[in-house]
């Protein structure tokens, strides 16, 4: 292990019991899937700002500026060792304002609104998946900042409480 470390950022997009997701397409690290509603890897300056570099994400992929969502909140933080590097994302969800339109167009791929039963179902990302089914059985119903840390099998998720 050569130390190597590579900062993502995702956020989801819900409109009541809808979220939004990306089947993104000819990317670096996650292709052919479906991801959050936008997301990527952080820019220098904004190694110590999750929430700077998700808020650019949505900008530059959807076209969606900060006055478009409310309740944004970062919700999971997963670390997972693949392929030489540690992979360390943060995921943020928000909800869309009626104003910003019913159907965002992505720049990454084709975006389009799941209910939250139908997205266990769908091929995602190793630790986005787990994330999304943790969501749904706990933190849909909790406030909480949870941390998750991948092995072979699954992620494992705790309260990442403040001490």
């Amino acid at each position: 292990m050569e130390g190597k470390l590579r900062n993502m950022t995702s956020v989801y997009l819900f409109r009541g019991e809808e979220v939004l997701l990306l089947y993104r397409q000819g990317g670096r690290v996650v292709n052919d899937m479906w991801t959050g509603s936008a997301g990527g890897h952080f820019e220098e300056y904004e190694l110590n700002d999750a929430k700077a570099c998700v808020l650019r994400e949505l900008q530059e992929e959807l076209g969606i500026k900060p006055e478009d969502i409310e309740n944004l909140a970062l919700r999971y933080i997963t670390l997972r060792r693949t392929k030489g590097e540690i992979r360390q994302n943060y995921y943020f969800f928000a909800d869309l304002k009626e104003q910003a339109g019913e159907n965002p167009a992505s720049n990454e791929g084709i975006s389009r609104w799941f209910s939250l039963k139908e997205i266990c179902s769908l091929e995602m990302p190793f630790t986005a998946k787990y994330v999304m089914e943790h969501f749904c059985k706990i933190g849909r119903y909790t406030t909480q900042l949870y941390a998750g840390i991948a092995n072979v099998e699954k992620v494992e998720f705790l309260e990442l409480s403040e001490s």
